[in-house]
């Protein structure tokens, strides 16, 4: 587990000397979360049925803004071999660092969301609900950031490409996000959601780290 840890914490060290690039999908939700209320009719109504929507599509676009860095340092400045000839288990190394890219990217997205969600005047008591969401989400978001990120770590401009390969695998958790915060807006239960949720976030994240793995050594060598 020493492994794990020091893997870790070399990833948010390096993160937070390199904190504009992972601050830029917080500021790119922040701002299309702000500015749709300002396109939208003002009645609440309106806003309210459009604001879950928003929010999760507004998630999902900057979940992908910070993808090509999740392993393209590493390739470019040589430390990605070091770590294949490691003795530790590459599958390991990679889910310390899908670990570290959702503590710097996902975790700040959650916080701020109920923050964002007030603009759309959606009920407090629906708030708890959009945070678990995103809390099962981003995960899964971030181990499908790093399968792409892994299968296009050997091009030289593999940044477009890494969106065209996660974004069509998103929709389930758009869908089902999405479809949890409007029943928790609605007065519903939104178990069924979040459990499926959680499935998908079982699933990626103990998947991921093996086919991440897989497509960086077929990348290096």
């Amino acid at each position: 587990m020493s492994v794990f840890t020091s893997m870790l914490e070399r990833d948010l060290r390096l993160a937070m000397r390199r904190w504009s690039e992972f601050a830029t999908p917080l500021i790119f939700f922040v701002i299309i979360s702000s500015l749709f209320p300002f396109a939208l009719s003002p009645e609440v109504a309106a806003l309210r049925a459009a604001g879950t929507g928003v929010l999760w599509i507004a998630a999902l676009l900057s979940s992908l803004l910070a993808l090509d860095g999740l392993f393209r340092t590493d390739m470019d400045d040589g430390s990605m071999e070091q770590l294949i000839l490691s003795p530790a288990s590459l599958g390991l190394l990679v889910f310390a660092k899908i670990c570290a890219h959702w503590l710097v990217s996902g975790l700040p997205l959650i916080l701020i969301a109920p923050v964002l969600a007030l603009s759309f005047y959606l009920p407090p008591e629906s708030l708890p609900t959009l945070m678990f969401a995103l809390l099962l989400a981003t995960p899964t978001l971030s181990a499908l950031a790093a399968i792409g990120a892994a299968l296009t770590v050997g091009l030289r401009s593999g940044g477009t490409l890494i969106g065209l390969l996660v974004l069509p695998l998103t929709a389930p958790v758009l869908i089902f996000g999405t479809r949890a915060t409007d029943m928790a807006v609605h007065g519903e239960s939104a178990l069924g959601p979040l459990y499926l949720l959680g499935a998908l976030a079982a699933f990626s994240l103990s998947l991921a780290p093996l086919a991440s793995a897989a497509a960086i050594r077929v990348s290096v060598e």
